[in-house]
């Protein structure tokens, strides 16, 4: 295994040093960071912070308040909201996260295609972005969602989360690519570019060896809000009742059956909604703390 020369490891563990010091000069991205590791535990580890299933009724406990056995108080059916809770953040938390993956992949696929070659490349490229970003994404995707969500998809069984976080990544490469099309359009004229392209490495190398490390960065921050945005828009789909349906809690559909519960057992929207509100809030503070830390321009020294 080749080993870093001292020098290198030098400047490798000083640009880390600099990035946890601009990180945590950010102190509301330190909360946000702290907040989502500490949601990301209890909702993975749900089954060890409660004694409930997120499908067991007792309709005895109909709306029965916020106690010391059911913490967040239960819903219409007797079902322990706590538990619904943990269980619905590992629905949406997973859509965002992988929405967001098909988002980047997508967004960095073609802005680094369209801003290293220009020409036509870049034209084709652009409309086709700009003929995304004209099309009404709210009237698609409910269209879309309700369409495979009648599908049969072989290898994806019915009401899985799979075809809506994939369809929501699919409409939002958009900001991606334009963010990665403008980085590239300055890389390629760097220096380090010229010179690999002068001894013969292929475009690929280039683009995904040297130019793709040195847009990392705006594609980090990107993708950070990105997943704010996706689990806002699926908590919307899920409200709406075109997104995960019920049972399978999400914060989303456990807020969609509420508007008439509102004055009787507020706590059956209280709960989820801030669910949803703690988790976006972090993640832009969390955004925001990443892009002080990795853009050049908001060091300070």
């Amino acid at each position: 295994m080749k080993q870093l020369s001292p020098k290198k490891q030098d400047a490798r563990r000083s640009l880390w040093q600099v990035f946890w010091h601009q990180f945590f000069k950010h102190r509301m991205a330190v909360v946000g960071a702290v907040t989502m590791v500490v949601i990301v535990i209890l909702v993975v580890g749900a089954p060890l912070f409660t004694r409930y299933t997120p499908f067991k009724q007792d309709l005895r406990n109909r709306f029965d308040p916020p106690s010391s056995q059911h913490w967040m108080g239960t819903d219409d059916l007797g079902r322990d909201l706590w538990t619904r809770v943990l269980y619905g953040g590992r629905i949406s938390l997973s859509v965002g996260l992988l929405s967001m993956a098909v988002a980047v992949v997508i967004g960095t696929v073609i802005g680094l295609v369209s801003g290293y070659f220009g020409g036509w490349v870049d034209a084709v490229f652009s409309r086709l972005t700009e003929i995304f970003l004209s099309v009404p994404r709210l009237f698609v995707l409910l269209v879309l969602t309700t369409f495979l969500r009648q599908a049969k998809i072989p290898g994806i069984q019915p009401g899985s989360f799979w075809p809506i976080a994939l369809v929501i990544g699919a409409l939002a490469w958009m900001s991606v690519a334009r963010l990665v099309r403008g980085t590239t359009l300055a890389m390629r004229e760097r220096e380090f570019v010229q010179a690999a392209r002068m001894i013969g490495a292929t475009d690929g190398r280039i683009l995904f060896r040297h130019i793709l490390p040195n847009v990392s960065s705006p594609i980090i921050v990107a993708a950070t809000l990105g997943l704010a945005g996706a689990i806002i828009t699926e908590s919307g789909l899920s409200y709406l009742g075109f997104g995960v349906q019920l049972p399978t809690p999400t914060w989303g559909n456990m807020l969609s059956n509420t508007q008439s519960q509102m004055l009787t057992a507020p706590w059956t929207a209280i709960f989820p909604g801030m669910m949803i509100f703690i988790v976006v809030i972090a993640i832009n503070y969390l955004g925001d703390g990443l892009r002080d830390a990795l853009d050049p321009h908001h060091v300070e020294k």
